[in-house]
């Protein structure tokens, strides 16, 4: 029996349902059950039927489908997979923040850790950021932790928002001239990037969209030709999905080291041993969980 199939058969056998972020290997996304975005992945998990949670992404996704399901088994392969934008706000920052700016409610991204989303008073995504900002309490808004992720929300949200200045290294190595140049060779494409980006190759893009976002307008465009502002894994659930349209990388150096380091053996070891398992206390994954429902009240 080859790894793949022994994979499948130790899932089937523990009752284990293995989740794949849309940036992971191409290889870890064929052998999952599901793939998507971080908060897909977590809701996914919180419905499904299945009580042990394979969670090939990185922690902090790991950790808010723990948060999501806290009576369930998370287990993530490469325990070592961070976040590092997650890893520029702590808890205790976040505290200092909150009392330096008295009167002000907390938005924090959901690419941070379950500590921070304990001591926020909404979480949002990317896709829905611009609606939690619009539509939460107060006109008083503290921003965590992506600077380019608030200053898009900025663009469509009069309110008095503060950004942390925090950011994804993969996306802000996406400039401007590499959006030029990819124009320049593929004239006719439509430009799809992250809203984690620059302010600058966000003006730049047709579209700024969420991974899901990307996925879905790609789907069900008409265009065929697309250059793609985001990580490269999405490149292969693209071309999977859209056989006949042709995805071009906005740039080489779209490459999360984090989100490569999950393989096939990491997902084997872990179904064999269901560790590295995820734990939070209760006080956080309390207060992580309200962060998060006010976020679906919000958007509903």
């Amino acid at each position: 029996m080859d790894l793949k199939e022994d994979i499948r058969r130790l899932a089937e056998e523990k009752r284990a349902i293995i989740m794949a972020h849309n940036y992971q290997r191409p290889e870890v996304q064929d052998i999952a059950d599901f793939v998507g975005d971080s908060l897909e992945l977590s809701t996914k998990a919180r419905d499904c039927k299945e009580d042990i949670i394979i969670f090939c992404g990185v922690h902090f996704m790991a950790e808010t489908a723990k948060i999501l399901s806290p009576h369930k088994k998370v287990v993530i392969p490469r325990v070592d997979a961070g976040c590092p934008m997650a890893d520029m706000i702590t808890y205790d920052e976040l505290l200092n923040w909150k009392i330096q700016f008295e009167g002000y409610k907390v938005v924090t991204y959901v690419n941070s850790s379950a500590a921070v989303k304990s001591i926020s008073d909404s979480c949002c995504t990317s896709s829905n950021a611009v609606r939690v900002v619009e539509r939460i309490d107060s006109n008083k808004i503290l921003f965590v932790p992506d600077r380019n992720l608030g200053h898009y929300v900025s663009r469509f949200v009069k309110k008095d928002i503060i950004c942390w200045d925090g950011f994804c290294p993969t996306h802000e190595r996406l400039t401007s001239e590499d959006i030029l140049t990819a124009k320049r060779l593929y004239p006719h494409a439509k430009v799809l990037v992250h809203p984690e980006c620059r302010p600058e190759v966000i003006d730049l893009a047709d579209k700024a969209l969420s991974t899901s976002g990307i996925i879905k307008y790609c789907k069900e465009s008409d265009d065929k030709i697309f250059i793609i502002g985001t990580e490269e894994g999405i490149i292969h659930r693209l071309q999977k999905e859209n056989p006949t349209k042709t995805f071009i990388l906005a740039s080489k150096k779209l490459v999360c080291p984090n989100m490569k380091l999950t393989s096939l053996q990491d997902i084997h070891e872990s179904l064999i041993t269901l560790e590295p398992e995820i734990t939070l206390s209760d006080d956080v994954v309390n207060g992580a969980r309200k962060a998060l429902k006010t976020m679906y009240e919000l958007t509903l």
